[in-house]
């Protein structure tokens, strides 16, 4: 099997630091044929699906992606915006906004780039245009506070499926998860409580999270701990009673016990307790998307005040605020320690430049190919 290689490559040019920012996906378009290609890709994936392969393979195409695609191009229909889906535009700003902060401080030594973990911008595609970059050394931080195999864990499947068709591979570090990292929770304490100063404040938070089959916690995975952990942690700093707010878990997929309680469930059912205005914020959503757009400011919002709710508060998710890029770029150095940011002055490269064509004609005498 060839390996990839550098195109035109030569063994004095600059190296770089890189930082990959990582989110979960996204179709092309709201169309059909955009979410059936989407969705195979999403769906055939084992760490979201854990059924074996022959029996969900007749499941995956001989009903799902038969059903669900026009269902669901419905939905991002009504969230897409002309520059596309919301969690590439946010995404796409964030990453943005790293990079500005990474080049005041280290110039163009330091590459930012950003891919989804299904669909576009791929993570291959990414990853090689970094490496024509001369990134040698490569931060990957997947978007996801809270780890999970079905999110955190498929990413590093990707990156490492990658890394196997690469002949030089990069220094690498993964931040497998950022549930408590002081500045996170900062940046979430303070965009809430500058949503509560412009719009007030409701009787309940609700801490809404993206949820995950009941047998992944049985089998170690520490999801469903970190979420409460953020909650905890936000609670606390917001200086919140146990009965100010609740940790909840949304989007459920199929037949199967997922992580309770149930985020529209608890809406339907908060009105009969007494319970009549709400806020709601995604913690573990790094950017506003599909399942908090659709799911929860329209859906949810019909399920509470069908059910006798007087006021429901969204709250946006940090997106590329000010003080979310801060706490990104945080991570990011705090991850990065120990990395010595490659030298690219020009004396430098002209010193190896000399050094390199030395080596070369006492090695290779008379070869301009090398």
């Amino acid at each position: 099997m060839p390996y990839k290689g550098t195109d035109q490559f030569s063994h004095n040019e600059p190296e770089r630091l890189g930082v990959l920012v990582t989110n979960l996906g996204t179709p092309d378009a709201p169309t059909t044929p955009a979410l059936r290609k989407y969705l195979a890709e999403f769906l055939w994936d084992p760490r979201v699906v854990e059924v074996p392969r022959p029996i969900w393979w007749l499941i995956l195409h001989g009903i799902i992606l038969r059903i669900r695609p026009r269902k669901s191009a419905q939905a991002y229909a009504s969230v897409w915006q002309p520059e596309g889906s919301p969690l590439l535009i946010h995404t796409a700003k964030q990453a943005e906004g790293i990079r500005e902060a990474l080049k005041k401080k280290y110039g163009s030594n330091v590459v930012v780039g950003f891919a989804m973990r299904y669909g576009n911008p791929s993570i291959s595609r990414v990853l090689e245009d970094m490496q024509q970059q001369g990134v040698r050394k490569l931060l990957v931080l997947p978007l996801y506070p809270q780890y999970s195999a079905s999110t955190t864990a498929s990413t590093f499947d990707a990156i490492a499926a990658d890394f196997t068709r690469r002949r030089w591979l990069p220094d690498f570090r993964f931040v497998s998860h950022y549930h408590d990292y002081p500045p996170y929770i900062e940046a979430m304490a303070r965009h809430i409580e500058a949503h509560w100063a412009n719009h007030g404040r409701h009787e309940k938070l609700i801490l809404s999270y993206h949820g995950v089959p009941l047998k992944y916690l049985l089998k170690g995975d520490p999801y469903h701990c970190e979420c409460h952990k953020t909650s905890r942690l936000l609670a606390e700093r917001l200086g919140l009673g146990q009965d100010d707010y609740l940790t909840t878990f949304q989007s459920r997929f199929g037949r199967e016990e997922w992580l309770q309680p149930y985020t529209d469930e608890t809406l339907k059912s908060l009105p009969e307790k007494g319970v009549k205005s709400v806020d709601v914020f995604c913690p573990g959503f790094s950017s506003d998307c599909l399942e908090t757009i659709e799911e929860i400011n329209e859906e949810n919002r019909e399920y509470f005040m069908e059910s006798g709710g007087e006021a429901f508060g969204y709250i946006p998710c940090l997106n590329a605020t000010p003080g979310h890029i801060d706490a990104l770029v945080q991570l990011v150095e705090d991850n990065l320690k120990g990395w010595a940011v490659p030298d690219n002055s020009p004396d430098n490269l002209a010193a190896r430049q000399k050094c390199a064509e030395a080596r070369k004609q006492a090695t290779f005498p008379g070869r301009a190919d090398i």
